[in-house]
């Protein structure tokens, strides 16, 4: 399990882990390898043991500020060469929040495996199935950040099945209704079939790119939230 120190006593010897899965974890130092830097904000991975946390390893250890690519005073690094980035995290978890700045990294990197991945036959298909996953958790992961439910994530899935089925239909009905016109590629017939196809894809790629700008628009809920700790340590 990974997680966020949240804060650290150094009289008592005890603190508090945010873990990934948005439960709160008490820790003993004594469950830190000696040298290790206890410090609020610093990424750990531990394990857990009920509502305590053992087994702690420190990742990084930087203001929470700068652990996610911002300015924590001229002693803070970035907890990663890509500004805090955490390629792991981001694409395949499900726990957490994802801040814009790393929900659109994630975005623009899966958007271009999945162009190159267009020119594989069969294999290419097959991975880009596999690409739903990440797709889905960086989405989750954004809307938590908001503030929002991750079932949200099901608008966009919601409207193409409408718009799929607004096309299957519009085929459907001129084939059934006037097959003779259909089989002889009756203008007015087909004019028709063709603009039912049309409003399916209009919601299909509308309700996608709404649905988009609004999740990678919208800004970080302020402080802590259900669902963890705020990404940009506000």
């Amino acid at each position: 399990m990974r997680g966020e120190i949240l804060s650290f006593d150094e009289a008592s010897g005890t603190g508090l882990i945010s873990g990934d899965d948005s439960i709160r974890y008490g820790f003993d130092r004594s469950a830190i390898p000696a040298g290790a830097v206890i410090a609020p904000g610093a990424r750990v991975d531990f394990v857990p043991e009920g509502d305590r946390a053992t087994q702690i390893m420190v990742l990084t250890a930087s203001a929470p500020a700068a652990a996610f690519g911002q300015a924590a005073g001229s002693s803070a690094a970035p907890a990663t060469a890509a500004g805090g980035y955490d390629f792991a995290s981001a694409m395949f978890s499900f726990n957490g929040r994802l801040r814009r700045q790393h929900f659109w990294i994630s975005w623009l990197i899966l958007f271009g495996a999945g162009m190159v991945l267009g020119w594989i036959p069969v294999l290419g298909l097959l991975l880009s199935i596999v690409l739903i996953w990440p797709n889905l958790a960086i989405t989750v992961k954004r809307l938590h950040d908001m503030g929002k439910s991750g079932w949200f994530a099901l608008i966009p899935w919601v409207a193409n099945v409408v718009g799929f089925f607004m096309i299957i239909g519009a085929v459907g009905t001129a084939i059934i209704t006037n097959p003779q016109a259909f089989e002889n590629e009756d203008p007015a017939v087909i004019l028709s079939m063709l603009g039912s196809m049309m409003g399916g894809l209009s919601i299909m790629l509308l309700a996608g790119l709404v649905f988009l700008l609004w999740i990678g628009v919208s800004d970080s809920q302020k402080g802590d939230n259900r669902f963890g700790p705020n990404p940009k340590g506000e």
